[in-house]
């Protein structure tokens, strides 16, 4: 993939920083973004929801934080025994620690979060403040100016 120099940009634009470096982010590949597998849903007009599948971990294993349009989750499990007297055979459920990160829009702001069945549902919501959204300006008509005609008068 081609890399893009955005500095003659910069020259010409102010606050748009962030952009950009989400623009020069995408060319490259995250490390480790196959686990835990997500969805992202739509499910209102300015609601979103986050599904992560952490089959294994409580609610006291998982953080999530929201700072400066960054969603982090992360997942620690602790030491686990396999009880006492068993020997593990296979190990197919996967227990390792996690981190996963999601830009937020602006305005975006976590409402709560449920983990439910080895789900962990995270909802969102789009809240725009009145002085961002879209307002009509009503037009009026100017006021008619009566014209006078001075006239100088010579006596």
């Amino acid at each position: 993939m081609r890399h893009v120099d955005f500095s003659s940009l910069h020259r010409s634009t102010v606050g748009f920083d962030r952009l950009f470096n989400m623009l020069d982010g995408l060319g490259q590949p995250e490390v480790g973004t196959s686990y835990p597998p997500y969805n992202i849903e739509r499910t209102g007009e300015d609601a979103y929801r986050i599904s992560m599948a952490v089959a294994g971990f409580s609610e006291t294993e998982i953080s999530i934080e929201a700072h400066r349009n960054v969603l982090t989750v992360k997942g620690e499990r602790g030491n686990e025994g396999t009880g006492e007297g068993s020997e593990l055979l296979y190990r197919g459920i996967a227990s390792r620690a996690f981190e996963r990160r999601f830009q937020l829009a602006d305005h975006v702001e976590v409402v709560g979060a449920t983990l439910k069945n080895g789900l962990l549902h995270i909802d969102l919501k789009r809240n725009i403040p009145e002085e961002h959204k879209p307002r009509k300006i009503e037009i009026s008509a100017a006021p008619a100016k009566a014209k006078q005609i001075e006239a100088n008068t010579v006596n």
